[in-house]
């Protein structure tokens, strides 16, 4: 629960998850620390202190720590990935061209079209109607037009959807372009693999495994090579300058230490609960899905009820007690349809229906249930009106 209000109930955890006590916990001594940069016995000891953090989110990524950039967030790390990779592989001679799909978060799609504007041409993958990409489509794309940047989420913010980006990352290398994952929604809430992190470059967030908000990370694999977007000191290897944000990203350490363990009961209890509204939801007269229903992450649950706008419905039950969202929080307060759904061909009015609830371990059969009644009312109260 996030609120200090402890009868509400917290369905937004795409959007944010609670901080781990024990991280917490490790923030508060970091806090005390000294500048990272620093010489003296007191900057070796935060030295000390971040590269164990490094470590530490290097072991859930399988990466090595000198492959760990640490950033303020996951859009800075997507922003570092796109612009940077992108610039420095047109220096080396590569394609000004980029592949990416219709799904992505802003924070993907806002520096693709920065590059467009500086001169690279762009191809965006089609989907189905559930939001599901074909690696056959990306072949084709590439074996047309080479590309320098392939830039594909491992999990859509919105309908939780999971790309397939063992097989996406095999025909990157087949055709030789650099492949950017945004991991943000999927690590530490779906148990990984090497061959499901196998991009080039990998981006995540502290806040959205239990971390604390102002810390990310950017996983550029060697021999990959990035131009860096800040400047002006030797932080990071000289990849991204600025004093780190130092408690922040020792809390970032933790929660991915804790994120390796137990992670597969936890997902089971997740999708046990996301199972349990989605069914109730779906009973409802004029209830549908969007998305896709078999490969998706634990937590995400994504419908629409005809006839009800979603913003209506979500500030209903807000009033009720129940946080959720319409969709990426970065695009929270927007009029506009998600652009996500009329991706998948969806008219407005129906992408202006859609709500997302998003669960945790920490949510509970009780909550779900009494999320199932409060619905069901302001559904039939809006669609009278």
């Amino acid at each position: 629960m996030l609120s200090s209000d402890a009868n509400r109930i917290y369905l937004d955890h795409n959007a944010t998850t609670k901080p781990a006590p024990e991280v917490v916990e490790a923030a508060t001594w970091a806090a005390g620390l000294a500048n990272p940069s620093s010489l003296h016995a007191e900057g070796r000891a935060a030295r000390q202190a971040l590269e164990v953090a490094r470590r530490q989110v290097a072991a859930l990524l399988e990466a090595d720590p000198a492959e760990v950039i640490f950033t303020s967030s996951g859009t800075e790390a997507n922003n570092t990935a796109i612009l940077g990779a992108a610039r420095a592989a047109r220096r080396r001679g590569r394609p000004a061209h980029l592949v990416t799909g219709p799904l992505e978060h802003p924070s993907v799609l806002k520096p693709l079209s920065v590059l467009v504007s500086e001169g690279f041409t762009l191809d965006r993958l089609p989907v189905d109607p559930c939001g599901r990409i074909d690696p056959d489509d990306l072949r084709r794309l590439l074996r047309e037009r080479p590309a320098a940047l392939v830039t594909l989420q491992l999990v859509n913010h919105e309908l939780g959807n999971i790309n397939p980006l063992a097989e996406v990352a095999r025909v990157c290398r087949e055709h030789g372009a650099l492949l950017h994952c945004d991991a943000v929604q999927g690590v530490g809430r779906l148990p990984l693999d090497r061959s499901m992190l196998a991009a080039d470059l990998l981006s995540v967030s502290a806040h959205k495994l239990g971390g604390l908000k102002g810390a990310g990370a950017l996983i550029v694999r060697r021999p990959t090579e990035i131009e860096p977007l800040l400047l002006g000191g030797h932080q990071e290897r000289g990849r991204r300058a600025g004093t780190e944000n130092l408690p922040a990203l020792v809390g970032f350490g933790v929660a991915c230490a804790r994120a390796q363990t137990g992670l597969e009961e936890r997902a089971r209890r997740v999708a046990m609960l996301r199972d349990r509204l989605e069914a109730q939801l779906l009973a409802l007269p004029g209830a549908r899905r969007n998305g896709d229903g078999e490969r998706r992450v634990p937590g995400t649950c994504n419908v629409a009820f005809d006839g009800v706008e979603g913003q209506v419905l979500m500030m209903a039950l807000d009033l009720r007690g129940v946080a959720c969202s319409t969709g990426a929080a970065c695009s929270s307060g927007s009029p506009e349809p998600s652009p996500v759904l009329l991706a998948l061909g969806q008219p407005p009015l129906c992408a202006l229906e859609a709500v997302r609830f998003s669960l945790s371990e920490t949510n509970t059969e009780e909550e779900v249930d009494q999320v199932v009644v409060w619905v069901q009312e302001i559904v039939a109260r809006a669609r009278s009106v």
